[in-house]
């Protein structure tokens, strides 16, 4: 077990678990907000989510108001938005901070294990957020919402993308692929 398999971690019903519960399984960790022009990828998620599900793969969605106070909302209120709005069935998490001094447990991991994004090829997001004073405060920081970590079945991140690689971004889905195919 690894010590991403380690993290507690709650539902967003406020049930405990850990990344133990998902042992096996290839795991897409998202950081999702629901005020945030990225917000649409949810859907893209969702495909991904209902396409490779039967292969392994779960989306794990986890809400954080780091960027630009763009989850606001009660975890209560985030489930209801991603039910109603775009159909959410993947496994959704109580809300936590992905970045500075109170950073989950998970997150630090994470980016411990993959310290870098793979970028959108053409992708502007990274110079958008510079020009506004946005940028991460050191490289390996999280970009923004919907930034994607991939994460195999053994609990070894493999793969990190910037928020604006798309759930149906060839390079995303290719590194998703692949890791299900390992055994």
């Amino acid at each position: 077990m690894t010590e991403l398999q380690n993290i507690r971690v709650r539902r967003i019903d406020g049930s405990p678990g850990s990344l133990k519960d998902f042992e096996g399984s290839v795991l897409l960790v998202v950081n999702v907000a629901s005020q945030c022009g990225l917000t649409p990828q949810y859907e893209g998620l969702e495909q991904l989510y209902a396409k490779y599900k039967s292969q392994g793969l779960l989306v794990l969605g986890f809400p954080a108001n780091d960027f630009g106070s763009q989850e606001p909302g009660s975890n209560q209120e985030i489930a209801e938005f991603c039910s109603s709005k775009f159909h959410v069935d993947f496994p959704m998490f109580e809300k936590i901070t992905v970045k500075g001094q109170a950073q989950h447990p998970l997150y630090r991991e994470l980016i411990a294990q993959q310290p870098s994004a793979q970028q959108n090829d053409g992708g502007t997001l990274k110079d958008k957020l510079a020009e506004h004073g946005l940028a991460p405060q050191a490289p390996s920081d999280v970009m923004w919402n919907f930034e994607k970590f991939l994460v195999d079945r053994q609990g070894n991140v493999t793969a990190r993308f910037a928020p604006d690689v798309t759930p149906e971004n060839p390079v995303l889905v290719a590194a998703i692929e692949s890791t299900l195919a390992q055994r």
